[in-house]
């Protein structure tokens, strides 16, 4: 009986990753990855002037948001990977409670027998809980966050604001 629910929950599992499913995911990401601006063309330094007023501050994050948006989530993605590189502690909480997710949902809803006892779910998601809640307090997850966002906002407003906008995006404005 068991090894008939574990073929039924495969072939669920087989069926939500069609091939089909997978290639429409991927060329999505193909189609984003295609909006990457070159580093040549990101990190061109002809393009950095002081903005003269808000006004140009303003129409230059507006413009180089839409224009550099995969950059910049790289950018933020990276960033994000360095955090959690750096603060091993949060990185092994993550881990931590993804992998006891996964393992008490691979019980499928049954009783963990150990020599110690038997465990419900109920029961390992709350020992879960407890083990994860205190970790994570250490773990310090807000200051993290905030970092994260100052050296996000930071990198990606100061880039936006710098890149001047190209000549004939000007003129096209003006004459509107």
């Amino acid at each position: 009986m068991n090894q008939l629910a574990q073929i039924s929950q495969f072939s669920r599992f087989a069926e939500s990753l069609s091939m089909d499913r997978i290639k429409a995911e991927f060329q999505s990401f193909q189609g984003k990855l295609s909006t990457l601006r070159p580093p040549q063309e990101f990190f061109n330094l002809k393009k950095v002037s002081k903005p003269q007023n808000f006004g140009e501050v303003q129409s230059r994050v507006s413009y180089n948001l839409r224009t550099y948006s995969t950059n910049y989530a790289l950018i933020v993605s990276l960033l994000s990977i360095y955090a959690l590189l750096t603060n091993f502690l949060l990185l092994f909480v993550i881990v931590f409670v993804m992998a006891g997710i996964f393992g008490i949902g691979k019980l499928q809803g049954q009783d963990l027998v150990t020599p110690m006892g038997v465990f419900k779910p109920s029961q390992l998601y709350t020992g879960l809980l407890c083990v994860a809640v205190p970790l994570g307090f250490l773990a310090s997850p807000f200051s993290t966050l905030m970092w994260l966002i100052g050296a996000s906002a930071v990198s990606v407003l100061g880039h936006a604001s710098l890149m001047e906008k190209p000549i004939e995006t000007v003129f096209e404005e003006e004459t509107v």
